[in-house]
């Protein structure tokens, strides 16, 4: 479909030149009555194809202003016969007002023609406040368009049944036509200017709320479930049995390349952006999560109830910081549930101090070289449970060095290598400590091996 400006080219302002006469006239059909303003009539062609259109003289106000009334009442029966939506509005307690800003915009079409340098100040709030109107109530802008060409269609019909009466020159009826379609135009840029206005602040305040949701969720039980399933309703947002959250690393943007659903809560403004899968991360989440990540990286969190999306969003953010302390390596998205044994052995330093101490007391009152020697083999034999040659090297030393660190431990841990009970407290307290020795890079009982996964 074509716009008025493909069909008309380029349009003059409305009264932007001064006024000028066809140079042809030919006797007037109609003698002028008295009082009434005598305007040009010519019998002249149209101009040639691609010559500028005339402008409209300032006297042509004058001859459609008696018009106006009729007009405005023709254009109203026309618009609302072909728009019911807007019958209705009319006979409502906005009527009036409609009336008014519908009586001003054509009105203010011949003020510009009179004088030109008119303003239009209460033309163009009016315009805007329909484009307000047509977002409050739903609609698109379509109809309001409509509305728009229809009622110049109407007063183009009316200035072709003047043209006749005072036998006004084609290519001034051209002029007319040109401006008042570009007058349109002007009325119509002026109503989506208010239209996207209130779109605007409407997906913000919903924005606003959907993130006051996720918080919501995210503050867990102490939050009544009411409350949550009361602002959930407010903003269409189906609340979900589990759900999964993934950290973002700040600062956060979503990729134009991808879209999430709109079930997605997302928080990108928070120091920690984040954001809610209802569920689980299946295949096709997955895709839509990494298209529209492609520029940032993520954690994502273990599927949980919805009352422990806190536990899920935490564990994500620890990967993160797992992930700057090299424990676990970097990838575009990580996912938690990858990471579970790591996440679990370096939950709780406190705790890991207190096990540590007890498990590896045979080697108190050894030097620390010594004793970080020893912890690094027995680490070593617990996790491999290789021979002599194999754990040498690993620990990069000659096997009878081995040996004689395996008798060494025997003789202090006597028969609790044996136990399988202590055996496991042992091992995860050494897999502890090698994985924050790495998180740190400090010395915690053990100098951590790039040849060994401690956490498989």
């Amino acid at each position: 479909m074509f716009s008025t400006h493909e069909m008309l080219g380029p349009r003059p302002h409305v009264g932007a030149l001064p006024s000028t006469r066809s140079p042809t006239t030919s006797p007037p059909a109609h003698p002028e009555k008295e009082g009434q303003p005598a305007m040009p009539r010519s019998t002249t062609q149209p101009s040639d194809a691609g010559e500028p259109l005339g402008p409209l003289p300032q006297e042509f106000a004058a001859i459609i202003r008696p018009e106006l009334p009729s007009l405005i009442q023709e254009i109203g029966i026309e618009v609302t016969r072909a728009h019911p939506e807007y019958a209705r509005l009319l006979n409502g307690p906005y009527g009036q007002a409609i009336r008014l800003g519908v009586e001003q915009s054509i009105s203010a079409f011949v003020d510009q023609v009179a004088s030109p340098s008119a303003p239009t100040t209460l033309r163009d709030e009016m315009c805007r406040r329909f484009g307000r109107f047509e977002a409050y109530e739903g609609r698109s802008m379509e109809t309001l368009q409509s509305a728009y060409r229809l009622g110049a269609r109407v007063a183009l019909r009316r200035a072709k049944k003047v043209g006749r009466r005072y036998n006004l020159s084609p290519s001034l009826m051209l002029s007319f036509a040109d401006a008042l379609f570009a007058y349109v135009d002007e009325l119509e840029a002026l109503s989506r200017e208010g239209y996207l206005q209130v779109r605007a602040e409407t997906v913000e305040q919903t924005e606003a709320l959907r993130r006051r949701l996720l918080h919501l969720v995210l503050a867990g039980p102490p939050v009544p479930r009411t409350a949550v399933a009361d602002l959930a309703e407010q903003t269409g947002w189906p609340l979900p049995d589990r759900v999964t959250l993934v950290a973002l690393r700040a600062p956060a943007r979503l990729s134009r390349s991808g879209k999430l659903d709109n079930d997605v809560l997302i928080d990108l403004s928070d120091p920690q952006p984040h954001l809610l899968l209802p569920g689980p991360l299946d295949d096709t989440r997955r895709q839509a999560l990494e298209a529209a990540l492609s520029a940032t990286r993520g954690a994502v969190g273990l599927t949980v109830p919805t009352a422990s999306a806190a536990d899920s969003l935490r564990w994500a953010r620890r990967v993160l910081e797992l992930i700057d302390a090299g424990v676990v390596e970097d990838a575009p998205l990580t996912l938690a549930a990858d990471h579970l044994i790591t996440l679990w052995l370096l939950a709780d330093p406190a705790l890991v101090d207190q096990l540590a101490e007890r498990e590896l007391a045979p080697l108190a009152g050894l030097t620390p070289t010594r004793r970080d020697r020893l912890v690094e083999t027995l680490r070593i034999w617990l996790d491999t449970r290789g021979t002599a040659a194999q754990m040498g090297e690993l620990l990069d030393v000659h096997p009878q060095t081995v040996r004689y660190r395996m008798r060494n431990l025997e003789a202090r841990f006597g028969g609790r290598l044996a136990d399988p009970r202590s055996r496991f407290a042992t091992e995860a307290v050494l897999r502890a400590l090698h994985l924050r020795a790495a998180e740190t890079g400090g010395r915690h009982g053990g100098r951590p091996s790039p040849r060994t996964d401690p956490a498989r």
